[in-house]
């Protein structure tokens, strides 16, 4: 038997103080519900199982091409299907929520995650993973934004900054151990359990949260506007696809990458418009009267952007350059996953007496310190600089990414949390594709620049005078001599190029924090204690 909540009073002016504080929405009728615990706890096992899915795969991949026996341009397939599916359906939630019902809609994204992740363990052809791969991000893409969501509305403001420090664990925790964890199924058991692992852990969550999760009075039933959506899903679509494969297509040097960005760009034109002019738009404007959940969503944008294209840098970087086995590539960014988890312990002590926005400069810091650090890799290096660095970057994103989940809906009314959510993750989700793509992008180009400069300066006297060189039986004159030149020079010219992206990254990076001086400072509402006061 499931309880209702109780509805929190709008707020509608959101009236600033007299120094500039916005206030949070008033709680006085906010009901505690039963079996509180238990919900977050099913609801974060459900975000935990969708996160780390959505990097698992990538270390199978080799393996799932054997088996399957597709070609690697195929084999890509596998994870465009699942990022073009989420991408879509993850802005259709708020609206199938506010028709539907929030519990439904919940239990339902669980159910065919739960069920697709199976049919692609049991998949015998590459179409067939596909498609179900395809399933697996339609049915994961309602997890996150929806547990987030929940978790907002079974906590009274006060409590967001604890409840986003639980939730931000269970979302980031999936790219930092999912590598590890896909490569040991991988070589002990088979590609296979990396789908069959969600099975048993999606059935806990659903059956628990069949019985105890509430559901939200405000669903209700509206015109759906069918050009804004498929406007939207018809861009982000086109511009996923465009992310996914111009690296493998050379970028704008392809058709297909030309009328990809081309759909997508005219399809968003046409959503913009639409969005203004239609009294009903797929969109909720209301959104964007809410000034720090406009500046949030910039700020998950980039930050985003930068955490998940270090995670997918690294790995390749120690795999590929350090000659590290998959499993040991896992272990060593473990400790990323730690100060992480750290970080989301003393924020969820502290958020209710330090300003958020404090805490948020201070991540930032330490993120940029932790990429300062990673300008100093090389070749020779043993274990210790990957793990302090990456100890220092969870804790620097445990401390910016938590106070920002909190601060982005504390001033939001509780009828557009659902909506608001699915935003927020719509946009984390496009900044991950786009800073993956882009430093991925920059990290090809580099090579090949750097490999031609570093070349321009060996002679044959430069080898015979190089002891390294000699050791490695490096010579001038023979076919597997130019073979091991060139190997040097490759993973010289790689690892500078890694350097380029870290450093590019933390410069990117420093040049956010004068935008928490855009934030507004939160003021709680009568009677009751401030959340980021």
């Amino acid at each position: 038997m499931t309880e209702e909540l109780t509805e929190l009073p709008l707020n509608p002016s959101h009236a600033a103080s007299d120094r500039g504080a916005v206030s949070a929405p008033p709680e006085q009728q906010f009901k505690r519900i039963p079996y509180h615990g238990l919900i977050t706890a099913s609801v974060l096992l459900a975000t935990v199982m969708q996160s780390i899915d959505s990097t698992i795969a990538n270390v199978a991949l080799p393996q799932m091409q054997g088996t399957l026996s597709g070609t690697q341009d195929q084999m890509g397939w596998v994870l465009t299907s699942y990022i073009v599916a989420s991408s879509i359906t993850i802005p259709l939630t708020g609206w199938l929520a506010g028709q539907l019902g929030r519990r439904r809609v919940f239990l339902v994204s669980i159910f065919v995650f739960t069920l697709s992740s199976a049919m692609c363990g049991l998949a015998t052809s590459l179409p067939e993973i596909v498609l179900f791969r395809f399933l697996q991000g339609i049915g994961g893409a309602a997890l996150v934004p929806l547990s987030q969501s929940v978790l907002l509305d079974i906590n009274p403001p006060k409590d967001y900054g604890r409840a986003m420090s639980l939730w931000g664990m269970s979302v980031f925790m999936g790219p930092i151990l999912g590598p590890a964890l896909g490569g040991w199924l991988t070589q002990d058991f088979s590609w296979r359990w990396i789908f069959f692992i969600n099975v048993p852990i999606g059935i806990v969550a659903f059956t628990i949260l069949l019985f105890i999760l509430p559901e939200k009075r405000n669903a209700q039933s509206s015109r759906f506007d069918f050009l804004g959506f498929s406007m939207l899903a018809i861009s982000i679509t086109a511009f996923q696809m465009m992310l996914d494969r111009g690296q493998l297509l050379d970028w704008f040097s392809s058709t297909e990458i030309i009328t990809e960005a081309s759909i997508a760009a005219c399809a968003f034109y046409i959503f913009c418009v639409h969005t203004i002019s239609s009294p009903q738009p797929f969109l909720n404007l209301s959104l964007f009267k809410d000034r720090n959940f406009v500046i949030s969503n910039i700020f998950i944008f980039i930050v985003a952007a930068d955490l998940n294209a270090t995670l997918a840098l690294t790995p390749s970087l120690l795999q590929e350059q350090l000659q590290y086995p998959a499993v040991l590539t896992g272990l060593v960014m473990v400790p990323r996953g730690i100060g992480m988890f750290v970080a989301t312990l003393i924020v969820g002590r502290v958020i209710t007496r330090i300003d958020g926005r404090a805490l948020m400069a201070l991540g930032l810091m330490l993120y940029a310190y932790s990429l300062v650090q990673m300008t100093h890799f090389s070749l020779l290096m043993d274990n210790w600089p990957i793990i302090t660095s990456g100890f220092i970057q969870g804790l620097g994103f445990g401390f910016a990414y938590v106070p920002l989940s909190a601060i982005a809906f504390t001033t939001l009314p509780s009828n557009l949390h659902n909506e608001g959510t699915a935003f927020f993750n719509l946009l984390r989700s496009v900044g991950s594709s786009v800073g993956i793509s882009v430093m991925t992008f920059l990290l090809t180009q580099n090579i090949q620049r750097l490999h031609a400069s570093l070349a321009e300066n060996i002679t044959p006297y430069s080898v015979a005078s190089s002891p390294a060189m000699v050791s490695a039986h490096v010579t001038t004159d023979t076919l597997p001599g130019l073979a091991a030149l060139n190997a040097m020079i490759t993973n010289q010219a790689a690892m500078i190029a890694y350097i380029d992206d870290f450093r590019l990254m933390m410069l990117l990076t420093l040049p956010t924090l004068p935008l928490l001086l855009l934030i507004k400072k939160v003021k709680p509402a009568a009677g009751i204690p401030a959340a980021l006061d």
